[in-house]
């Protein structure tokens, strides 16, 4: 059936906006000439899309009841088997509800996509199911993604798993609770200034982000491509190696791929720390917002890898300061761009892609009015910028991430790993539902000085425990080589052991 054509009245109001004068007889004139154009375009409307192959069966699933989910981690649960064996054997996994498993509903935190079903697996959903694993449910997260906080879900707050009425941190807030309550052996998470990584701060838990394009992204809704990240939740380290083991690698769909080298994460670990050199990072403490005992636990991390044969000193990174705000135009501007203007997909690259998510997350247009004040000041910002200023600032951003990257890789160039708390703090209570803005946007984005600019320059970082004050977990961060993984690992697993 052929697709609609434009009326007149379309086509003027095109003409205008494109800035073009054009008189009614010249419009028609065009659209005539359109008309070999519209006929491609019914010939690719006919032609059915090319998506992966949903492999295993399942259910809808279920949305759970409120004595099955006390912390509002979950928001629909299921039971998806996958292969009868596989390193993941028996494993339950988590997925967080910006990835599509077909079949369940996703909302990714938003009423606006509350109705959406996806028609594929993600690939990382795919290969734990391949690995054997069991996937339970999908895990509440940030009202699109926007918050290292836990507050802004359409469905309410996500509660911190080791003090209620306290924040989870986001944005993959349900991924960590539902791990660190032993709802879910594992968990998948994303991470574009730190949403990996934040939450298992707040919840102790171990969480990695890997070096950008280690995992693929195919078949999650993306923010901005340079910056997305898929990631490993886990209740220690080495469930998180495996983990990643069975995510990591080229999927032949993601642009944001180049290259990836995998290892066998899993050998990293029972190495020890004998003779890894480990720069404590000067400027990864001391913020404002910083606690003294999160900030001595970290340094402690950095004491006992001495003790256990490390070589641990100081090291300076002044650029580091500056991270957040590198990574800043990059995340406000490309997600205007990329998911809000682009329907979440957006174009110039050749991924797969989502159409039917395209098509649902269109209609935000309609309740805007609805979406997370996170979101709304996020998208404020970016549409200035590209209105006003052309995009040339995170054109500079982008430029600026080289010299970001640049920096700590001479700081790697003579360490193995760099150090420092993961959040500056341990979780605040969650706002009340009527707290002002400022305290609701601080709550959002006042603990990723640390983890945001390792999504900007790509650099791999791990998240784990490291102590408990007030009844609350701390988390430290390594950070190593683009695709040096396995070192990460082998020191917090010697941390762990040790």
């Amino acid at each position: 059936m052929p697709l609609k054509r434009p009326t007149m009245e379309q086509m003027s109001e095109i003409v205008k906006d494109l800035g073009m004068s054009m008189e009614a007889d010249r419009i028609r004139e065009f659209l005539t000439a359109m008309e070999g154009n519209f006929q491609a375009y019914d010939l690719v409307d006919a032609m059915p899309d090319d998506m992966p192959e949903v492999k295993y069966p399942r259910t809808a699933g279920r949305k759970p009841g409120a004595e099955e989910n006390t912390h509002n981690a979950w928001y629909v649960k299921c039971e998806i088997k996958g292969a009868a064996d596989g390193p993941l054997a028996g494993k339950t996994v988590a997925v967080k509800d910006n990835v599509c498993v077909a079949g369940l509903p996703m909302m990714n935190g938003s009423v606006t996509l509350q109705g959406y079903t996806p028609d594929m697996d993600a690939t990382v959903v795919t290969r734990v199911l391949d690995a054997g694993a069991i996937v339970v449910g999908k895990t509440h997260c940030e009202g699109f993604c926007l918050s290292g906080g836990s507050h802004t879900n359409s469905t309410g707050p996500v509660h911190n798993p080791h003090k209620m009425g306290f924040s989870s941190a986001g944005s993959s807030s349900g991924s960590a609770v539902a791990v660190a309550l032993g709802e879910a052996d594992m968990a998948i998470g994303g991470d574009q200034g730190g949403s990996v990584r934040l939450p298992s701060s707040y919840c102790g838990t171990y969480g990695m982000k890997a070096t950008h394009g280690l995992v693929p992204y195919t078949g999650a809704m993306p923010i901005e491509a340079t910056i997305d990240h898929l990631g490993p939740i886990t209740n220690s380290v080495e469930d998180n190696a495996l983990l990643l083991e069975v995510i990591a690698g080229d999927d032949g769909l993601d642009p944001r791929q180049y290259a990836p080298r995998v290892s066998r994460y899993t050998e990293a670990l029972g190495k020890g720390a004998d003779g890894l050199k480990i720069g404590v990072l000067k400027e990864g403490f001391g913020f404002p917002t910083s606690e003294d005992d999160v900030d001595q636990a970290v340094r402690d991390v950095g004491i006992k890898l001495k003790s256990l044969g490390a070589q641990v000193e100081e090291v300076s990174v002044p650029m580091h300061l500056m991270g957040p705000a590198i990574w800043s135009p990059i995340a406000l501007e490309g997600l205007q761009w990329q998911m809000m203007r682009g329907n979440g997909m957006g174009m110039n690259w050749e991924g797969l892609y989502i159409t039917s998510l395209l098509d649902a997350h269109a209609a935000w247009r309609q309740r805007a009015d609805e979406l997370s004040d996170s979101l709304k000041i996020s998208m404020f910002v970016g549409e200035f910028f590209i209105k006003h200023h052309r995009g040339r600032y995170y054109a500079k951003a982008q430029n600026l991430s080289r010299k970001l990257r640049a920096a700590y890789d001479k700081a790697l160039s003579d360490h193995d790993l760099l150090l420092m708390p993961t959040t500056p703090m341990k979780a605040p209570p969650l706002p009340e539902p009527d707290a002002p803005l400022d305290i609701y946007l601080a709550r959002a984005f006042e603990n990723i000085p640390n983890t945001a600019p390792f999504d900007a320059s790509g650099h791999p970082a791990m998240s784990f425990p490291c102590g408990m004050s007030d009844g609350l977990p701390m988390g430290a961060m390594l950070v190593g080589k683009h695709y040096d993984e396995s070192t990460i690992y082998q020191a917090v697993d010697a941390f762990s052991q040790g």
